[in-house]
């Protein structure tokens, strides 16, 4: 009896360790090794290319906030669409999208409310632009909603479109292996490319 408990103990010292200390440290040490930006959090100067930012805030001279960049899905426009990522479904500190129904009223104000602030941009915007992601915290647009962001851009910035249309086409990234998914832009980097283009 004594040996049996005896086996058992070591056994349970011996595989917490391994699994509780060893394990834990060589997946975290594969991670920083080969996968360190993301490991890290993916963070550059202006924040994470894994999670959408604001950009309705940012200030534009003499154009409207958030006009002289380029912005992602409603999840990341905060108070314009009524879904803080930062909040879901009226919990403050939770990230998700609300689960708001096709028939929900609030779900039609906010997208009124949507394309009411893109069209006094300028923009035509694209059902990407006034629906909100899944994951309620989507960093990334098509191409063609970037393109439909131009005219504001060009406008509040005074960059040729032809400029911002080579920017975009720059920024776009592929199908992750070439047949995942569809063609994406990462808003984070796509505004980093453009403050140095300006």
């Amino acid at each position: 009896m004594i040996a049996h408990l005896r086996r058992s103990i070591i056994s349970i010292v011996v595989f917490t360790a391994f699994f509780g200390f060893v394990y834990a440290l060589a997946g975290t040490g594969v991670a920083q090794l080969f996968f360190r930006h993301q490991a890290d959090g993916s963070i550059t100067a202006n924040g994470s290319t894994l999670i959408g930012q604001n950009w309705s805030s940012t200030k534009c001279p003499g154009n409207p906030p958030g006009s002289c960049v380029f912005q992602g899905r409603p999840d990341d426009l905060g108070p314009y669409s009524g879904d803080n990522p930062l909040v879901a479904n009226g919990k403050s500190g939770e990230s998700a999208a609300t689960n708001l129904g096709p028939r929900s009223k609030v779900l039609v104000a906010n997208t009124q409310a949507l394309v009411a602030y893109w069209h006094k941009r300028g923009v035509d915007p694209t059902p990407d632009l006034v629906t909100t992601s899944g994951s309620g915290l989507d960093p990334d647009i098509a191409p063609q909603d970037a393109i439909a962001q131009i005219p504001m851009v060009s406008k509040a910035t005074g960059i040729a479109p032809s400029a911002l249309r080579a920017l975009i086409s720059r920024e776009t990234n592929g199908a992750v292996l070439g047949f995942m998914g569809s063609s994406y832009i990462d808003v984070l980097q796509l505004n980093e490319a453009l403050a140095q283009l300006r």
